[in-house]
């Protein structure tokens, strides 16, 4: 499988980034000092190679502590019930998935598991003038200009069915997930826990309405986009995510990030810590302009 940690590589190095921040949502539990805030954005291409047909990775895929996993490359094999995606500088695992179905883990569409198929959630790349003659597949900025288009995910991916789940342990407490999200339908529920005790729970109803991409090709315009929440302060920091689908169809889930930490998670302060030049954020900001390098895939077609 492909771990990606502490390395920025590829098209980081050549993407330029102008654009403000909006935070879009602030979750928190009513009547505490608990809160994970969340902010969603377009991602960025795979920071190592620059492709744009395998999702969008987080912003921060490649920083100091931060550790992505994006199923690529023989992620487990099927029937597997508990994979170490990662391990720490000690050789430790830092972190592991359960597949708590009777089958473990699928490799084939229609049950939990890892594999590929349309419902991959979709990634972007820029593009005054897209391929795509479908307008919801368009991406363009504040001005309502066109400055891209969604791209088809053809990578593995992680995908969550009704009566089963998909727990993610860490080895030490983090204060950071991202995700990309979609296609995002109804009954995606995700939770945070801290030693077994619940810290926030997600559902589609947070985050579809702001979702930044369009996808034609699943049921003519599901959303999909990165997903990033974070910790406020040292009560809500997790050590377990538990993924679940309520009711029909599945929860779809790419290039998931994470950062450890004991405290909260500083979102302006880190995303400025980012290495330049070149790092794309496609950040779904008001008034923002995103400008990224196309694709190789694109530029063959073109020479």
């Amino acid at each position: 499988m492909k771990t990606i940690q502490n390395s920025i590589q590829g098209a980081l190095k050549n993407t330029t980034c102008m654009a403000g921040l909006a935070l879009l949502a602030t979750i928190a539990s009513a009547g505490s000092a608990e809160a994970i805030s969340f902010k969603i954005t377009r991602g960025i291409a795979n920071p190592t190679t620059g492709a744009t047909n395998q999702g969008s990775y987080s912003d921060f895929a490649g920083t100091k502590g931060t550790t992505t996993i994006d199923f690529n490359d023989g992620f487990a094999a099927a029937g597997a019930k508990s994979v170490v995606a990662a391990k720490d500088n000690q050789g430790n695992a830092l972190v592991t998935y359960h597949f708590d179905g009777a089958n473990g883990m699928a490799t084939k569409s229609g049950r939990t598991g890892v594999y590929a198929d349309v419902w991959a959630p979709a990634g972007w790349e820029t593009d005054a003038t897209p391929e795509s003659s479908k307008p919801v597949d368009y991406v363009k900025d504040s001005l309502g200009n066109i400055i891209g288009e969604s791209v088809r995910n053809t990578s593995n991916y992680l995908a969550v069915f009704q009566s089963s789940m998909v727990k993610i342990t860490f080895g030490q407490t983090m204060n950071y997930f991202g995700i990309n999200w979609g296609a995002i339908s109804g009954g995606n529920t995700f939770s945070f826990f801290r030693n077994g005790q619940a810290v926030k729970t997600f559902t589609t109803a947070d985050v579809n309405p702001v979702a930044p991409l369009r996808a034609s090709w699943q049921n003519g315009g599901e959303g999909s986009g990165f997903l990033h929440f974070y910790s406020d302060n040292s009560n809500d920091i997790f050590d377990e995510i538990r993924i679940t689908q309520a009711g029909g169809g599945g929860f779809e889930t790419d290039n998931h990030s994470f950062h450890s930490g004991t405290g909260a998670f500083d979102f302006e302060r880190e995303l400025k810590d980012v290495p330049e030049p070149g790092v794309v954020f496609g950040l779904m900001a008001m008034g923002g302009l995103f400008v990224a390098q196309r694709n190789k895939r694109k530029a063959a077609k073109l020479a």
